[in-house]
C-alpha cells in the first residue's frame, strides 16, 4: 500500500508540528521571541545577588535613667509580646542596655515590606499606654536588603581634616541626592557643624547662676512664632514674634540673667565654639601593597555610602554616581581632596552578569559543536537557532515575573541549557533518523518523527518540570535566593518542547538533507542494513544478564554495593557537607571589639596595628579604618546590625583586594592566611573580640556557628554560655569565638544626700539634670543658619578639662541661696560596675555564643555534632544537666537548654525543605508515570535510575575536593527528572517495538540500540553545559552533580532500565505462556 493513502493519527506534538512545519507564522515567531529576549536583557535591573524581601523593623525605645533589668523588665518584655501579636513575624530579637531597649521584628521572608510596617506601626502606636511612665517616643526605623549601599564614595586628603573633609562631602551628597534611583545615603566620619557651649563653673558661681537657667535661656531665646493677622486700611498685616538664633555671635549674645542689675551674656560664663568638637569617631584611609599611593601614611577621610530604590538598576545608578561625580571635581570637590569608589555593587554586578552571559555563549557554542561533530553541520545550525530563542523567551518571562539579571538568574539558564537542548535534541535526532531511512516525503517524515518521539518528550519535559518546580518552594532565606533556578529552569523546559515541536521540524526541512522518496524495493534493501558497533556492544551486555538470572542478581547487587559506598561517603566525611562554599569576593571586614570603656583613641590604635599587618599583604589595594563609627554595611552586616555599631570601643576595618581577575588566590584564602596573625595582634593588644569577616555567599546569618543558652536565670546562662566558650575556644579549627554580653564597665554611683540637699534649697532633678549637661552635653535646638546643609545644633556641656575626673566633677560648685557649695557635699559616691546586657529572642532570655571554622573543618555541621556530647557535660545549678536542640527553640525555659542556630539552621532548613520537595517531587513523578503507563510497578523500573546518580556524584565531590552544597542538591534532584527522560525513552520505545511484534528480548535491545545516540547525546550536552560553572565557587556544586552524575547514571540507565524491565515483564509472559526468543536458563 502507497505510504500517501495512509491517513495518519497524530498526537499533541504531531499535530503542533504539522501546523507549523510550513507555516509563514513561524520565523515571525522566532523573531518575536529574540527581540522579547533582547529587551529583557536591556531593561533588566542588574543585581549581583538576588534582592531577598525579608522585612526587618529596629524599634528603639529609651528609657533614660534605667538599668538593663529594669529596661528589660518593663519595656522590652511587654514591647515583644506586642510586637508578637502582629500577624507574619517571624522572629522577635530584642536587646536590653542602661537606658534603652531595642526590638527587632523580622517579618517572614516575602512579606510586603509596606504592609508590614503599616501593621506594626499600628500595633506599637495602639499600645503606648501600656509602656512605663518616663518611656520616651519609640524610633521605627525599618531595614531590607535595598537599604544595602551599592555604593561607597571615601573622601581622604592629607591637607584637610576630617571636618573639613565632611563639609565637602555633605554638598556632594547634596548634588548626588538629585539623581534618579538615589535612595539612602550616609555620611561616615567626623560630625556635623555644631555649636558647643562649653560653660565655666566658676563664673557661673560668681553670678549665682544655676547651668540649668543656662539651657532654659537659651532655649527660651530661640524661639520664634506666628502671632496672628489683624486688618488696617484694607489689607491684611501677619505679625511674627521673636527672631531664631542664626549663628555663633547670636548665641554669645544670649541674656541668661540679670546680675546686680547689669545683664549677663552667654559669653560672660561660657567659651561658645563652633566645629566639629571633640571627636566621637575616626575614619582613616590608606593604601596596601596594589594600591596607587603611599603604604606610609594614613589620610583623614569621611566616607558617603549611596543606596539605590527598589527595583531600580544597581549598574546605572552607580554609573550615574560616578558620571556626577566626576563633574564636581574641581567645582565642588577642591583640589587635595581625592576620593577613592572603595564599593561599587554596581561595577560587580555588571562584571558578573557580562561573565555569565559569557557563559551562557560559551556553553551554547560549545552544544552546537558538539551536534555539529555528532549529527552534523546542518543540524547544529538547528540547535544554534533553538536555543536562543528558548533563552530569549525565559528571560522575558523572568522579567515579567520580577526577577532581577543577577548571579543566581543567570546560572538557572546556563544550568538549563544543558537539559533544555535535550528535546530538540530527540526530535533532531528522530527526524535525522527518518530523513536517513527515506520512507516518506521530507514533509511528512519531519512531521512523523516529531510524533514519534512526541508523547515521551512531553512526559519526560514534565518530569524534569516535576523535579525542579517544587524546590520553588523552600521556606526562609535560601528559599529566594536559589528560587530563580527552578522557575527559570521550569519556564525554559516547558518552551524548549514546544519550541522542539514547533521549530525543530521546520528548519530541519530546509536545512537537512534528504534523498527523494524511494521505492519499496528501496526501503527493503534500507531496513536489512547493518546495526553496527552498538548492536555487538549491546548484545554483549543485554544477552548474559537476560538469559541468567544468577548474572542479573550479581549485577543489581554489585551496583547496589557501589551505591552504599557512595553513600557512606558522606556518613564517613569523605565529602563533607555544607550549605554553600565562600566566594571569591572583592572586599573583606576585620570587626575588632575593645572592651568596654576603652576610649577612641585606644580603639584606633589598636585598629591601626591591624591594617599596619594587613596593608602588606600582597593582594590588598586599600583599606578603610572605622572606629566609633559603623563602615557602611552590606548584607551581612545588615542581618547582624553592623550599623549600630555606634561607641568609642568598636572598630571595622573595611579591606579591599584587587581584583579577582588580577590575583591567583580567592578572597576566601586571603582571609584564611592573615587570620591568625589578626587574632595574634589583636588579643595582644587587649581587644576583647576580632574577627576576619568575609561577605557569605547566600543569606546571612549571625554566625557560621551559634550556640544560644536558655534558661530560667540569666546569670547562669552566662556562666554556661562561658563554659560553651572555653570548649569552642579547645576545639580545633573552631575561631573567632566570642559571646554575645557585655564586660562589666567601673562606674561611678551618686547617692545624693535629700536632707542636705533641700536644706541648701536645692532638689533632686536640678542637681541629676546639671550632672547630666555637665558629662554627656544637651542639645537645646539649633541655629537657623540659611547656608548650612544639616541642622546647625547648640550642645551645651562641661569643657573636657573640667570632665577629666570624678575628682573635678565633684568639687564644681553650684549656686544656691546659701552659697555655691560643692556637688561632692550633696552626695555619696559609690563605686560599682555595670550590669550585663540582655539579650531575647521570641520571648525568651537568651546568651549567644558564636564561632565560626577554618578549612580544616570546613562546614560547621561537623564541629556542632562532635561538640553536642562536650556540652550536654556541663553541670548545671541545678543539677537537671543541659539539653541540646538541633532544630526548634524550648517551648519551656523550666530547665537549661543550648539551641544549635547559625549556618545549622539554615542548612537543616533547606536540606530539609529540598528533601520535602525532592519526595513530593518522586511521589508526582511517580502518579504522572502510572498514569502513562497503566502500570504500578512499571514506574518503578523507570525511576530506579534516580539513586544511582549519587554514584557519580559523590565521588565526583570526592575527586574534586568540593564540598556537597545546597546547589550539589539542585543537581542530584534536576538529575532525578533528567534521568526519567532516558528511563522513558527506553521504555516507550520498547512498547512501542511489542506492539509492532517484536520478541522482549529483540525490543530491548532495539530500544538500546536506537536510543542510546540520543540518550548519550543529551547526556553529553548536560555535560557540556555544566562544564562552563565548574570553576565558580558558589555553583560549582552544581556543575560536579550534573557532569559525574549524569555520565554515571547515563551508563547505569542504559543497562539497568533493560534489565529491570526484562525481569518484570519476562516473569508475566511466562505467567501468560508466552515463549521468550531465546531459551532462559533459570539455573544460571
Amino acid at each position: 500500500m502507497n505510504n500517501r493513502n495512509i491517513k495518519r493519527e497524530y498526537g499533541l506534538a504531531g499535530k503542533i508540528a504539522a501546523a507549523f512545519v510550513n507555516s509563514p507564522l513561524t520565523p515571525l515567531m522566532v523573531l518575536a521571541s529574540l527581540l522579547l529576549g533582547l529587551f529583557a536583557v536591556l531593561t533588566t535591573p542588574r543585581d549581583e545577588e538576588p534582592q531577598i524581601v525579608v522585612p526587618m523593623i529596629d524599634i528603639m525605645i529609651p528609657f533614660p535613667g534605667h538599668e538593663a533589668k529594669e529596661v528589660n523588665q518593663y519595656v522590652v518584655k511587654p514591647l515583644e509580646k506586642i510586637m508578637w501579636e502582629v500577624s507574619g513575624v517571624d522572629y522577635v530579637y530584642s536587646y536590653a542596655g542602661d537606658g534603652f531597649g531595642i526590638v527587632t521584628v523580622r517579618f517572614f521572608v516575602g512579606e510586603d515590606p509596606e504592609d508590614a510596617l503599616v501593621r506594626l506601626y499600628s500595633k506599637l502606636m495602639s499600645n503606648m499606654d501600656r509602656m512605663p511612665h518616663g518611656t520616651m517616643q519609640p524610633l521605627v526605623k525599618p531595614k531590607s536588603i535595598d537599604d544595602v549601599p551599592i555604593i561607597a564614595l571615601t573622601f581622604y586628603s592629607k591637607k584637610y581634616s576630617s571636618y573639613e573633609i565632611r563639609q565637602i562631602v555633605e554638598q556632594v551628597e547634596d548634588e548626588l541626592k538629585q539623581l534618579d534611583n538615589i535612595s539612602e545615603t550616609t555620611i561616615l566620619g567626623s560630625k556635623p557643624k555644631t555649636i558647643y557651649v562649653y560653660f565655666e563653673p566658676s563664673k557661673l558661681n560668681a553670678y549665682h547662676i544655676l547651668l540649668p537657667q543656662v539651657v532654659q535661656a537659651l532655649k527660651q531665646a530661640n524661639t520664634s512664632l506666628p502671632s496672628g493677622e489683624f486688618d488696617r486700611n484694607n489689607y491684611r498685616f501677619r505679625v511674627r514674634t521673636g527672631l531664631f538664633l542664626k549663628d555663633k555671635r547670636d548665641v554669645e549674645n544670649v541674656v541668661i540673667a540679670v546680675y546686680n542689675g547689669k545683664p549677663i551674656y552667654l559669653k560672660d560664663v561660657a567659651k561658645v565654639v563652633e566645629g566639629e568638637g571633640e571627636p566621637t569617631n575616626i575614619v582613616q584611609f590608606g593604601y596596601g601593597v596594589q594600591g596607587e599611593g603611599k603604604r606610609d601614611r594614613v589620610y583623614n577621610a569621611v566616607t558617603l555610602a549611596i543606596a539605590k530604590k527598589t527595583g531600580s538598576n544597581a549598574v546605572v545608578v552607580a554609573d550615574s554616581v560616578i558620571e556626577k561625580l566626576e563633574k564636581l571635581k574641581g567645582k565642588v570637590i577642591p583640589e587635595g581632596i581625592d576620593v577613592k569608589i572603595t564599593r561599587n555593587y554596581g561595577e560587580t554586578a555588571s562584571d558578573k552578569s557580562n561573565e555569565l552571559i559569557e557563559h551562557l555563549l560559551i556553553a551554547t557554542f560549545s552544544i552546537v559543536l558538539l551536534i555539529a561533530v555528532t549529527l552534523g553541520w546542518r543540524e547544529s545550525l538547528i540547535v544554534a537557532v533553538t536555543i536562543p530563542v528558548t533563552l530569549a523567551i525565559a528571560l522575558f518571562l523572568s522579567e515579567m515575573y520580577g526577577y532581577s539579571l543577577n548571579r543566581v538568574t543567570l546560572f538557572a539558564l546556563i544550568f538549563s541549557i544543558g537539559i533544555l537542548v535535550d528535546n530538540s535534541i530527540v526530535v533532531l535526532e528522530n527526524i535525522h533518523r527518518w530523513f536517513s531511512m527515506r520512507k516518506l516525503p521530507p514533509s511528512e517524515a519531519a512531521v512523523v518523527a516529531t510524533d514519534e518521539v512526541g508523547n515521551p518528550t512531553i512526559l519526560a519535559t514534565f518530569a524534569v518540570i516535576v523535579a525542579l518546580l517544587p524546590m520553588a518552594f523552600v521556606t526562609g532565606l535560601m528559599g529566594p535566593y536559589m528560587r530563580p533556578i527552578p522557575i527559570n529552569s521550569s519556564v525554559a523546559m516547558f518552551f524548549s518542547m514546544l519550541i522542539a515541536f514547533i521549530l525543530t521540524p521546520y528548519l530541519a526541512l530546509r536545512w537537512l538533507k534528504h534523498e527523494p522518496h524511494q521505492t519499496p524495493l528501496d526501503l527493503e534493501k534500507e531496513e536489512e542494513t547493518t546495526a553496527g558497533f552498538l548492536t555487538i556492544l549491546f548484545e554483549r551486555i543485554y544477552m548474559p544478564l537476560f538469559f541468567s538470572r544468577l548474572k542479573r542478581w550479581l549485577f543489581l547487587g554489585v551496583m547496589g554495593l557501589i551505591l552504599v559506598l557512595s553513600v557512606l561517603m558522606l556518613a564517613y566525611r569523605l565529602v563533607l557537607v555544607k550549605m554553600l562554599p565562600y566566594d571569591n569576593k572583592s572586599e573583606l571586614f576585620i570587626v575588632l571589639d575593645m572592651p568596654e570603656g576603652t576610649p577612641l583613641e585606644k580603639t584606633y590604635q589598636v585598629a591601626k596595628k591591624l591594617t599596619d599587618y594587613v596593608k602588606n599583604v600582597n593582594e590588598v589595594e586599600n583599606y578603610v579604618i572605622y572606629a566609633g563609627t559603623p563602615a557602611p554595611f552590606d548584607f551581612n552586616g545588615l542581618v547582624r546590625h553592623y550599623y549600630l555599631r555606634e561607641a568609642p570601643y568598636y572598630a571595622m576595618i573595611k579591606v579591599n583586594l584587587i581584583n579577582k581577575h588580577d590575583r591567583k588566590a580567592q578572597s576566601h584564602e586571603i582571609a584564611e592566611r592573615i587570620r591568625k596573625d589578626i587574632e595574634k595582634i589583636a588579643k595582644k593588644n587587649g581587644a576583647k573580640f576580632v574577627a576576619v569577616v568575609e561577605p557569605p555567599p547566600g543569606p546571612p546569618v549571625l554566625s557560621p556557628i551559634v550556640a544560644e543558652v536558655y534558661g530560667p536565670d540569666y546569670k547562669t546562662q552566662l556562666q554556661i554560655a562561658e563554659k560553651i566558650k572555653d570548649i569552642f575556644e579547645k576545639t580545633p579549627g573552631v575561631i573567632d569565638v566570642g559571646i554575645y554580653r557585655n564586660l562589666p564597665q567601673r562606674e561611678y554611683i551618686l547617692k545624693i544626700d535629700r536632707e542636705k540637699i533641700r536644706k541648701y534649697g536645692f532638689n533632686e532633678d536640678m542637681l541629676v539634670k546639671t550632672m547630666r549637661i555637665a558629662l554627656a552635653g544637651y542639645s537645646i535646638g539649633f541655629i537657623n543658619e540659611s547656608n548650612s546643609l544639616y541642622p546647625v545644633n547648640i550642645v551645651v556641656r562641661l569643657a573636657q578639662k573640667d570632665r577629666d575626673s570624678l575628682e573635678e566633677l565633684l568639687a564644681m560648685k553650684i549656686p544656691t541661696p546659701k552659697g555655691a557649695i560643692p556637688i561632692g557635699s550633696l552626695v555619696d559616691v559609690e563605686e560599682g560596675s555595670t550590669k550585663n546586657d540582655i539579650y531575647r529572642k521570641n520571648l525568651q532570655a537568651v546568651v549567644y555564643v558564636v564561632a565560626n571554622v577554618n578549612d580544616s573543618l570546613g562546614s560547621p555541621v561537623y564541629p556542632i555534632l562532635d561538640l553536642t556530647d562536650d556540652i550536654e557535660k556541663i553541670k548545671t545549678p541545678d543539677g537537671k544537666g543541659i539539653e541540646v536542640l538541633f532544630t526548634d527553640q524550648p517551648e519551656l525555659t523550666d530547665k537549661y537548654y543550648v539551641k544549635w542556630d547559625g549556618e545549622w539552621q539554615v542548612t537543616y532548613e533547606t536540606f530539609r525543605d529540598m528533601g520535602i520537595a525532592f519526595a513530593v517531587a518522586l511521589i508526582v513523578l511517580y502518579i504522572l508515570l502510572v498514569g502513562w503507563f497503566k502500570s504500578f510497578r512499571m514506574p518503578f523500573v523507570i525511576m530506579s535510575p534516580i539513586p544511582f546518580t549519587l554514584v557519580g556524584i559523590v565521588p565526583g565531590h570526592f575527586l574534586m575536593g568540593a564540598f556537597f552544597t545546597a546547589t550539589s542538591m539542585i543537581g542530584f534532584i534536576a538529575l532525578a527528572g533528567i534521568i526519567l527522560r532516558n528511563s522513558i525513552l527506553l521504555v516507550q520505545f520498547t512498547e512501542d517495538k511489542l506492539k509492532e511484534g517484536y520478541s522482549l528480548e529483540e525490543a530491548l535491545l532495539e530500544a538500546g540500540i536506537v536510543r542510546a545516540r540520543p540518550i548519550l547525546l543529551t547526556a553529553a550536552a548536560i555535560v557540556v553545559g555544566a562544564f562552563v560553572i565548574i570553576f565558580d565557587p558558589i555553583f560549582n556544586g552544581l556543575a560536579i552533580a550534573l557532569i559525574f552524575g549524569t555520565m554515571a547514571s547515563t551508563l547505569i540507565t542504559l543497562v539497568v532500565v533493560p534489565v529491570l524491565y526484562y525481569m518484570i515483564e519476562g516473569k508475566k509472559a511466562r505467567k501468560l505462556g508466552m515463549a521468550p526468543a531465546v531459551p532462559i536458563d533459570e539455573k544460571h
